[in-house]
């Protein structure tokens, strides 16, 4: 079934809308989840309430791209309940490493004070993220959107874990270059 079909369903509130979304995108949805959470419960309750929220927004929302629609969402739960978790018991994880990884290069959002400055932030980086090659930009969204692990991203792509982490790096300190250059202050 293709996303007009599916939002067809959702504006016309059928209930069938849900069962479809999740035979089409259950399985893209759960994966941003557990790679955010590495917890299979708190995964699947992550994307049910992608589920519910999409339902819940569509309509009035017509979204272009479904695919990312629901991505967003499900990101967005998933790092929540992360940091709600995290604010419960003060361990080390995967995200932890993930925003240590960026903390160099992207300012945190203490510093960034006004949406508009955030949204600054956010048209840069994604200005920088176009100017990448293809392969450079996939393992760095692989890495920092999706949260997949170094040796997912090397098995995903074929080449080894060094080159993967040789290619995060480089990029980032090209990120921060890139930022820097167009005045965002980290």
């Amino acid at each position: 079934m293709d996303d007009d079909m599916l939002l067809a369903l959702y504006w016309g509130r059928s209930e069938s809308a849900i069962r479809e979304t999740d035979k089409k995108y259950g399985g893209y949805c759960f994966s941003i989840a557990i790679n955010i959470l590495q917890s299979h419960e708190d995964a699947e309750e992550c994307v049910n309430d992608t589920y519910r929220i999409a339902w819940d927004t569509i309509p009035p929302q017509r979204p272009a791209n479904f695919r990312a629609y629901l991505g967003k969402i499900t990101r967005n739960l998933s790092l929540n309940k992360y940091k709600e978790q995290r604010r419960k018991k003060r361990g080390g994880d995967n995200m932890a490493l993930i925003y240590s990884e960026l903390e160099e290069c992207i300012p945190s959002t203490s510093n960034v004070e006004k949406e508009y400055e955030a949204s600054l932030v956010i048209g840069a980086i994604n200005s920088f993220l176009l100017s990448l090659d293809s392969e450079s930009r996939i393992v760095f969204v692989r890495r920092y959107w999706y949260a997949d692990s170094i040796q997912a991203i090397a098995t995903r792509l074929q080449m080894s874990e060094s080159k993967v982490k040789s290619m995060l790096f480089r990029t980032r300190n090209k990120l921060r270059a890139y930022l820097q250059k167009e005045g965002v202050s980290i």
